[in-house]
């Protein structure tokens, strides 16, 4: 899953000089992840692992690092 989210983030949405030294820790926020970008990764989210992740869970908590983000996803397909 991480690797998904990584590959998609960095082949479409923030464009950095070396995605492969980007941590699952590391900020995707300060990376440039904006808030286009982050509808156009719930959307892919969403239908790439069949979830619904709510709009209110929309927080920078969710959204911080590839790790938050997995943690968000696993939660969403437990509800």
């Amino acid at each position: 899953m991480l690797q998904k989210l990584k590959s998609y983030i960095f082949q479409e949405l923030v464009f950095i000089e070396n995605p492969d030294a980007f941590g699952e820790d590391d900020d995707l926020l300060q990376a440039g992840l904006d808030s286009m970008a982050i509808m156009r990764l719930v959307l892919f989210i969403e239908n790439q692992f069949g979830v619904v992740l709510p709009d209110d869970e929309l927080a920078p908590e969710n959204l911080q690092t590839l790790k938050r983000l997995e943690n968000w996803i696993r939660r969403s397909q437990h509800q």
